[in-house]
């Protein structure tokens, strides 16, 4: 085969009147943390000044207001930050930006309540400051959003981002390479020059002519920076040009086409000598781990205390309805498939646990005459905070189920065990659904799984504070409770 001339992209001239931006497309994320912090410690402060003028004629304390939106702006951000919102490509897509802002704001105040009334330091904030700077600062967030996510569609389609001069080598190998070219060029990178390599032939020295070429151009010019885009399966002939380009003091970067580009999408870290590349994160990182179960822990607390007096008078009532323990215990399936025994009041005359449980029917015989009750206004559910406090189990998340029920739903309902990859909960998305009672038919069990991971792969305070306020709803209508 003969020898292939290289093609070379000159570089695109840019009109006058686009002018580069001062940020490269790298640092947007900064940037938009930069922004949001300053418009949260604007909005608090003026919220208060705005109030207790309103209120007392003076503006109060600012110090406080600065305090205060100082810590809402570093809770705010390391949630958004967790659930990776700051990364550029994500800003581009709006209605999950706005949809997560929301879910954050409402989830730092909601931690800031617990907090305030945990440490029992509410006489000193007012709440409408709280109120006003709540509304405003959403308002302002959303309202930056959009606005951010406009002027970026702009850079890119302008080709505004400030970048490097490049020189681009990609092998026609990769059939994911053709758009490398603009793709760089839209994000601010100068394209001088596009070499295509041709494929290794024996005997022939066209790849190494190409090569030198490169390295020519690149001597003695302006060029900051070398990108190869090339399929890692390839990789003895890409180590080959690598080692050639050595010669030239500058970076060199490679970007992955292909196939294997795949893998390099995903987060990774130094394990020793090794990388360790991320596949599957789990459901929620440390920090969101942490702030959900204290979270757990400061609500089914103070949720105990304040329903203690209900609980003595239900176990009393028990006693005296009917013959048996006041508590109903049940092996369930929890986290990662650890068992674990819940706890309820007991509606039944049975206390089945076995290779034989079978689930409470409308109008079933074996309830009592105060479990009907228990049951219809989900009363029998609240010792679950016990559960709630030991860790076994969190205030929000899918229901378990018995061992044996576990066992025959998993065989009817693919990725039914991925319920597991959170602990599971005394309320969940299936139940504020509607999904309450028996699953007589696989349909029913497949609806209430769908729920299940949805919720599993979406989790957010927000979301969880929505599925408490609505659960109080559902325990009103009594839908589907038996």
């Amino acid at each position: 085969m003969g020898w292939v001339a290289p093609v070379a992209v000159p570089e695109q001239e840019i009109p006058c009147s686009r002018r580069k931006w001062p940020i490269s497309y790298g640092s947007v994320g900064i940037v938009t943390i930069f922004a949001d912090a300053v418009i949260i410690l604007s909005a608090g402060i003026l919220a208060g000044i705005a109030y207790h003028v309103w209120v007392t004629g003076a503006p109060g304390d600012v110090v406080q207001y600065t305090g205060v939106a100082a810590v809402v702006a570093a809770l705010f951000i390391s949630l958004m930050r967790g659930s990776g919102m700051y990364r550029p490509s994500e800003l581009f897509i709006l209605r999950r930006q706005i949809r997560t802002v929301c879910r954050c704001w409402g989830a730092v105040f909601l931690l800031l309540a617990a907090a305030v009334f945990a440490l029992k330091i509410g006489q000193n904030l007012s709440r409408g400051t709280s109120l006003l700077f709540a509304a405003t600062g959403l308002c302002a967030l959303v309202v930056h959003r959009i606005w951010w996510r406009n002027l970026l569609t702009r850079g890119m389609d302008g080709q505004r981002f400030s970048g490097r001069k490049i020189v681009l080598i990609t092998d026609p190998r990769s059939q994911d390479d053709s758009s490398l070219p603009k793709a760089l060029t839209s994000l601010g990178f100068r394209l001088e020059h596009h070499f295509k390599l041709p494929p290794p032939q024996p005997g022939s020295r066209a790849r190494a002519e190409t090569i030198a070429q490169a390295i020519a151009r690149v001597r003695g010019s302006e060029v900051e920076q070398i990108v190869v885009g090339a399929d890692l399966s390839y990789w003895p002939q890409l180590r080959d040009l690598i080692a050639q380009l050595r010669i030239l003091p500058l970076p060199v970067n490679v970007i992955p086409v292909g196939a294997i580009s795949e893998v390099f999408r995903q987060p990774s870290r130094e394990v020793g000598n090794a990388v360790s590349i991320e596949v599957q994160r789990a459901p929620l990182n440390p920090f969101e781990f942490t702030a959900k179960r204290a979270l757990d822990v400061i609500m089914a607390g103070v949720g105990l205390v304040v329903l203690s007096p209900l609980l003595l008078l239900v176990a009393i009532a028990i006693k005296l309805d009917s013959p048996g323990p006041v508590f109903f215990r049940q092996r369930r399936c929890g986290f990662n498939g650890r068992t674990f025994q819940i706890v309820k009041f007991r509606t039944m005359r049975v206390q089945e646990d076995g290779e034989t449980v079978r689930q409470a029917q409308r109008h079933d015989s074996r309830v009592t005459r105060l479990g009907r009750w228990l049951r219809r206004s989900s009363i029998d559910e609240l010792p679950q905070l016990f559960n709630v406090l030991g860790g076994s189990m969190s205030l929000v998340g899918p229901r378990p189920h018995a061992l044996i029920h576990d066992t025959e739903f998993d065989k009817v309902v693919s990725n039914y065990a991925f319920r597991h990859r959170v602990k599971p909960g005394v309320t969940g998305w299936a139940q504020v659904h509607g999904c309450r009672g028996p699953t007589p038919t696989p349909r029913d069990i497949e609806r209430r799984v769908e729920y299940d991971l949805w919720y599993v792969d979406n989790w957010s305070f927000g979301l969880d504070f929505s599925i408490l306020i609505q659960t109080l709803v559902e325990v009103l209508r009594s839908r589907n409770a038996c």
